[in-house]
């Protein structure tokens, strides 16, 4: 094991570009949320890119990153060995990552392009939410495109590999992909490439696991001493899905840990598509065009998720005391090519799909809840005096930890009353903010000693609102 473990370390030294020095995130005192090494709060808005060091060139590469900064995301999740078929599928430049399918003997020519994504990334001053490997190369009871290559031995390898080479990086490492734990040894395996990553890394990176759907990294991993934080995936199956509900469980576990959505329900992608789809080459070639996306939507009775649908389920996972979001778009997660075939039928190819009304809402979310100090958010039902029922007209209600604020927020409009009791500040104001645009229209006055009564500006059926009570007249801009 220990010769292994060198002759790795030996590659790295040999053919490591070194990349520049770079924050590192943090879990802060309280437990509850991310912060840089500098103590700032660190608002984690990622998006899915998980082909992204396999099937982008470097062009390709440096558009999409330049875009996502530009929206204002802050993490980049992608996968170093791809679920397309990444062990036998050469990236753009015909490049696998090992040879031999033998992840102790790996292809330098293949890494020095993912160095170059991952610095790339840095420099536009995103963080990097790297997976080592899909979690199809592992054991699991859903199989996928495969091999299955990784045992408790090569898997601590490969981490000390991955863990010496990207130690200066601005990264987190996220173990799994899209895999629950099925046995012992499969969890073994798993801990041992945790335990690599963090001895060659010198402990330098925050870890979590991305599980398969509908689930937590805490159901399996609830006591592990490497998770930093917990990441949970609630899926493609329907919209205004009750995605509150994994972080109030997580949350409720001790000790306490930060956890994040890692995979909601992606834009444009359809509902339960499973339902739908053999997987099997041309099914849909009646159903789409010459550039090779959907032209007509009919085999999915469920319909596609919209800009709409992704942005609701943000703000609930917000109020309900998330320390961030990760956006998905369909197009994007399998950075799907004009005249490519699609592994889940898409809209547009990913160039396309970058600017999304969904993935352009990004910015309004990020920008609102960094004003507002987000890392004081208490989750609080109780807040709302009027009928809430658990669907589509769900509130979500939060107040500041300080008493200096008060949130609700409409996925759909409609009359509510909030109680201000909570509140601490003699004098109150308020703001209708719109996650659509990112414009806020004031409140009239209203007495602070009694619930609240209102109407949002306006009740179009994808009309939502946040409502904002402040404690101070003029709302104090973080710049």
């Amino acid at each position: 094991m220990k010769k292994l473990v060198k002759s790795l370390i030996f590659l790295v030294a040999l053919g490591f570009c070194q990349l520049s020095e770079a924050q590192q995130l943090k879990v802060t005192t309280n437990g509850r949320y991310l912060e840089t090494d500098k103590k700032e709060p660190f608002f984690w808005l990622g998006d899915t890119a998980w082909e992204l060091f396999h099937k982008l060139d470097r062009e390709e590469a440096r558009h999409y990153l330049k875009t996502r900064a530009s929206q204002g995301f802050t993490v980049i999740q992608a996968v170093v060995l791809a679920e397309r078929d990444g062990l036998k599928t050469p990236n753009a430049y015909g490049e696998l990552p090992f040879h031999d399918l033998d992840p102790t003997k790996p292809n330098e020519a293949y890494f020095t392009h993912v160095d170059f994504i991952v610095a790339e990334a840095n420099k536009y001053g995103l963080v990097m939410g790297m997976l080592p490997t899909w979690g199809d190369k592992v054991f699991s009871e859903h199989p996928g495109a495969g091999p299955i290559i990784f045992n408790a031995v090569n898997a601590e390898a490969y981490g000390q590999y991955l863990g010496k080479r990207y130690r200066n990086a601005n990264l987190v490492w996220i173990l799994g992909g899209d895999r629950s734990v099925a046995n012992d040894e499969v969890a073994k395996t798993w801990e041992a490439m945790a335990a690599g990553l963090d001895e060659s890394g010198d402990g330098t990176h925050l870890m979590t696991y991305h599980p398969r759907g509908s689930s937590s990294s805490s159901d399996s991993f609830e006591n592990a001493d490497w998770i930093d934080f917990n990441m949970y995936q609630s899926g493609h199956v329907k919209k205004f899905n009750e995605v509150y509900r994994y972080t109030q469980k997580d949350l409720a576990l001790r000790p306490i840990k930060p956890t994040i959505e890692g995979e909601p329900a992606y834009e444009d992608i359809p509902l339960k598509f499973w339902d739908y789809m053999k997987f099997e080459p041309g099914e849909f070639s009646d159903f789409t065009d010459e550039n090779g996306n959907m032209k007509d939507l009919s085999p999915f009775q469920e319909g596609f998720f919209t800009g709409y649908d992704v942005r609701v389920l943000a703000y609930w996972n917000m109020l309900a005391g998330a320390a961030g979001y990760t956006y998905g778009n369909n197009a994007v997660w399998q950075m799907h090519k004009i005249g490519e075939t699609f592994v889940i039928p898409t809209l547009s190819d990913w160039r396309g799909a970058l600017k999304r009304p969904g993935a352009e809402s990004m910015k309004h979310f990020k920008k609102f809840f960094q004003e507002i100090d987000f890392t004081k958010i208490v989750s609080d039902q109780e807040l709302i005096l009027s009928e809430n029922p658990e669907n589509e007209n769900q509130i979500r209600s939060a107040r500041a930890s300080d008493g200096s604020f008060l949130l609700a927020y409409l996925a759909k409009p409609q009359e509510i009353t909030l109680d201000l009791s909570e509140m601490t500040g003699e004098k109150l104001s308020g703001f209708w903010y719109n996650p659509r645009n990112g414009k806020s229209t004031a409140i009239p006055k209203f007495s602070p000693t009694l619930p609240l009564t209102i109407q949002p500006p306006t009740t179009g059926a994808e009309d939502d609102w946040m409502i904002l009570i402040l404690d101070k007249i003029e709302i104090r801009r973080k710049k």
